[in-house]
């Protein structure tokens, strides 16, 4: 019975060293992806181009009249198929390199 136990535990703390190590390569692997989109955004225009995309509506919502187009441009985003939802937010994702910006979206639901 003992040499059950042993054989138990020693299978046990095996499974548990595998699950940490899968999941220290799974953090690696994440914290290369950021390093990666962030040295590829220096030669790319498209950050420029998503934050000039993103501060339109910032800037317009100071202007009244421009107000209600805003409020219907959003309203007309938020009735998108959530794939297309999904695809916004995971192309915000790569070209800033946030991770983050993708399980934000995903709680918005």
């Amino acid at each position: 019975m003992i040499q059950f136990l042993k054989l138990f535990g020693k299978l046990g703390t095996t499974y548990l060293n595998g699950r940490i190590s899968k999941s220290e390569a799974k953090a690696k692997h994440a914290a290369d992806w950021d390093t990666v989109a962030q040295q590829n955004a220096g030669n790319s225009f498209k950050d420029e181009w998503l934050t000039l995309l993103f501060s339109i509506p910032l800037i317009l919502c100071f202007i009244p009249s421009a107000v209600p187009y805003v409020k219907e441009g959003f309203a007309v985003l938020e009735e998108m198929p959530d794939w297309y939802q999904y695809l916004l937010s995971l192309v915000v994702a790569c070209s800033f390199g946030v991770r983050s910006a993708v399980g934000f979206m995903n709680r918005k639901k």
